[in-house]
């Protein structure tokens, strides 16, 4: 604690502990300083907005980088005096995102994001006069610490790209990724989806790169194991193997990051399999899981060797200084999303010299997005060093896609054969830290106009020369990437084959046992007879005899297997077979006359479809559900009909068949009775228009006036209640009957509200009829004498 004196409330745990401390200590304003998360921000913004602060500190600022996020928008509206903003996260892509950052900070001078825009953008081409204005609008905004200047005791990072081979295995499946679009490897494709479907390529390169496993039908099994394979198969994961071995030798411990979350899951494996222990944090990574997971890696004495992260879900906000190792297993686009993620292990309070091994395929893909980082890295070092703010980057082109794509592609056709080495890790990573120092000198010695001027094909030029023009002339137009040659596949041997088909055997061939007879399938609800269900299996069970059939033992029910039972099941099935006998002439005309009467055409769908119908309509309404039966009768569907209700009870789930069909009927029930209810309604009037009432009770304030509430009571009886688009006719027309030529309130009322007090006027009569039952089931009132003698009662008299 920086500053123990001061009263602090930490926001913080579930709804009521929240409670608890905002009722006790927030609104009585009992505390000094209040700490809270982002989360809990938004949750309690109603209580928050209520105080007018002093100061207001945002740390890990670039989560309020979109003007549009949630997050963004609350702090806006959050009182104070004075506000601070903190954040070791470089701004990325664009001047917006400082803009919104400004705007945060002074709403009345950075108002406009259009005029900031349009300031910069007037400088044409210019970058020094554009550099020089960002300096100005920072200057009395931003100050800027970086480690060296407040920690001289940190020593800094040492970065070694290993340069790896790739097994067989990976060798195989890049060939395959080539192969399968090689006319758009070759850039013969469509403009409009050329860069998409490059992006593609360029996607499952990587992926192999990282692991072939990634890849479905690459893992051997099932079943599946983990094993030695999983190390075998990746030339990653050989160097890493070898690696991680020294640096646990050597008391360190290791933040591994990987792009992609599937990668974790194989890394997981593999320390499991290693039997290292580790912690994880991917994107899925709940929050108090994520806090959990830090604390126990970086609790004093923990055994967690090996922390897995997702660079995008853990490069950021996270101290791991515990940590002296960084592996970045693959790269980013943007460098300064690597950055973010070394910076774990290498800020203030580490007191061990860090070390980061970046993981690079060599002769691939990866050899050209680590070029074109290195490229992007030096460049913003160069633009706008001194902000920490990258300049705009543009996409990959097509052509800078397809040369990633092209590198090394030559060499994978040539020769399936593993390029892992068998070297040490100690040779490994010397011939490394000498192609670490080549790619830094050779971008360290390029200005800004080099760098703007750069190209993927100026990655070609090598003792002043041009490769890749050489290679074009020699070539022709294109650099063509030809496949291997297939190779013909022999399926038999001539000799084997006539040498086995001329053999003489003296072995008899055995007979094959015989097949059992189709079966007949009966389905429940086609209804057969039961009658000819019984002659359809001794039918069968003849055929069976006649076929020699033997009765295979049946497979075992459930973990309690009685082999004496299955067997005795056998035995009794084999016997009906063997005693079967043959229908008589009156059986088989029996047979063929119930044959008829089943609903053979009568498919599941259809069983379904009447049963959906019957409950929509009603069981009755057989013209009805005759219409919505596609290829069926009125006379067939009645027939069906007939048989259903009559013996839906052998069906094996009737009760939810019937319950579905009763639950429909009893809907139709209401809506016919509320009907009737709106009907006797508006007759009781002589003129509805003008003398309908709904009783207030219960009514409340509401915005339609009486007119309104008649007018659409009078329309519900009129089209009915419960019919199609009833509320769409109604507000069709409202907007023509002459009544609401002027009312602009209930001519723009969409249907979806009209339906919504139409539904609150019928719970209102409904309440109403209940008062009204409820009062003539009391003993009536005397009645009383009128004045000419005759005799009046106390119940309403008709208008």
């Amino acid at each position: 604690m920086w500053t123990p004196d001061f009263h602090i409330l930490l926001l913080q745990g579930n709804k009521d502990e929240r409670a608890q401390l905002i009722n006790d200590r927030l609104l009585p304003q009992d505390f000094q300083v209040c700490i809270t998360s982002y989360e809990l921000c938004l949750i309690e913004k109603a209580h928050l907005k209520k105080f007018a602060f002093q100061y207001i500190i945002i740390d890990e600022a670039h989560r309020i980088k979109n003007e549009n996020s949630m997050l963004s928008q609350i702090v806006r509206v959050f009182k104070s005096r004075n506000r601070l903003l903190i954040t070791g996260t470089p701004l990325q892509n664009n001047l917006h995102e400082l803009w919104a950052l400004l705007n945060f900070l002074l709403p009345d001078v950075f108002s406009s994001s259009e005029d900031f825009d349009s300031w910069f953008s007037s400088q044409g081409g210019n970058q020094d006069n554009v550099i020089q204005q960002l300096h100005k609008v920072l200057r009395p905004f931003l100050l800027r610490r970086i480690k060296s200047d407040v920690e001289k005791s940190l020593l800094p990072k040492k970065e070694i790209n290993l340069y790896v081979g790739m097994s067989s295995m990976q060798r195989k499946w890049y060939q395959r990724i080539l192969e399968k679009d090689i006319a758009a490897v070759n850039g013969i494709i469509n403009k409009s989806e050329s860069k998409t479907r490059l992006l593609n390529i360029v996607m499952q390169l990587r992926k192999c790169c990282n692991h072939p496993y990634l890849f479905d039908g690459a893992e051997p099994g099932p079943p599946y194991t983990t094993d030695e394979h999983l190390v075998d198969n990746a030339g990653k994961m050989i160097v890493l193997d070898k690696l991680l071995k020294r640096l646990k030798a050597q008391g360190s411990r290791v933040l591994l990051f990987s792009q992609m979350s599937r990668v974790l899951d194989i890394l997981e494996d593999y320390c499991i399999f290693r039997g290292y222990e580790y912690c994880r944090i991917d994107g899925q990574t709940k929050q108090d899981e994520r806090v959990s997971a830090i604390d126990e890696y970086n609790a004093p004495g923990s055994s967690k060797f090996i922390f897995l992260l997702t660079t995008r879900a853990g490069g950021l906000g996270i101290n791991l200084t515990s940590a002296d190792i960084v592996i970045l297993y693959d790269s980013d686009w943007n460098p300064q999303v690597d950055l973010q993620a070394q910076d774990r292990a290498h800020r203030i309070g580490q007191t061990k010299q860090v070390y980061v091994f970046r993981f690079v395929t060599e002769n691939a893909i990866e050899e050209k997005v680590l070029e074109r980082a290195a490229q992007k890295l030096r460049l913003d070092q160069l633009v706008i060093q001194q902000g920490r703010l990258a300049q705009t980057q543009k996409a990959a082109t097509k052509e800078e896609l397809l040369t990633m794509i092209q590198h090394g592609a030559e060499g994978i056709f040539t020769s399936n054969d593993s390029t892992v080495t068998d070297d040490d890790i100690d040779q490994i990573l010397r011939k490394s830290e000498e192609k670490t120092a080549e790619l830094s000198t050779k971008y360290q010695g390029l200005g800004l106009e080099d760098l703007q001027n750069f190209t993927s094909e100026s990655a070609y030029q090598w003792q002043g020369e041009d490769w890749s023009n050489r290679k074009k002339n020699e070539l022709g137009r294109f650099n063509w990437i030809e496949p291997p040659k297939r190779e013909r596949k022999v399926n038999y041997a001539v000799d084997s084959y006539y040498r086995e088909a001329l053999r003489v055997t003296t072995k008899p061939t055995q007979a094959k046992p015989p097949k059992a007879p189709k079966q007949i399938t009966i389905n429940e609800h086609q209804f057969y007879p039961p009658r000819l269900v019984e002659l359809l299996k001794r039918d069968m069970y003849y055929q069976q005899k006649l076929a020699g059939y033997k009765v295979p033992l049946p497979e075992p029910q459930g973990d309690d297997d009685d082999v004496e039972s299955r067997e005795q099941e056998r035995q009794e099935e084999q016997e009906r077979i063997d005693n079967a006998e043959p229908l008589t002439e009156d059986e088989e005309s029996e047979r063929d006359r119930l044959m008829n009467e089943i609903f053979e055409d009568w498919s599941k769908r259809d069983f379904n479809n009447f049963v959906n119908a019957s409950a929509r309509w009603g069981r009755d309404a057989i013209e009805e559900i005759a219409e919505e039966m596609e290829g069926k009768t009125v006379k067939e569907v009645r027939a069906y009909a007939e048989v259903f209700w009559d013996r839906y009870r052998e069906l094996p789930n009737y009760e939810e068949i019937i319950s579905k069909v009763e639950r429909g009927e009893a809907k139709l029930q209401q809506t016919a009775d509320i009907q009737e209810l709106i009907k006797s309604k508006v007759k009781y009037y002589r003129q509805p228009g003008h003398q309908l009432q709904i009783s207030n009770q219960g009514k409340g304030k509401s915005l339609y006036t009486e007119e309104e509430d008649r007018y659409l009571l009078i329309a519900l009886a009129k089209y009915g209640y419960g019919t199609d688009d009833v509320y769409e006719k109604i507000r069709s027309d409202i907007e023509s009957v002459d009544m609401f030529k002027f009312n602009w309130f209930i001519k723009s009322r969409t249907t979806s509200e009209i339906a919504r007090r139409c539904t609150t006027l019928i719970n209102l009569i409904q309440k109403e009829s209940g008062d009204e039952e409820e009062q003539d089931e009391r003993p009536k009132r005397k009645e009383t004498p009128s004045s000419n003698g005759t005799s009046v009662s106390h119940s309403k008299r008709r208008r």
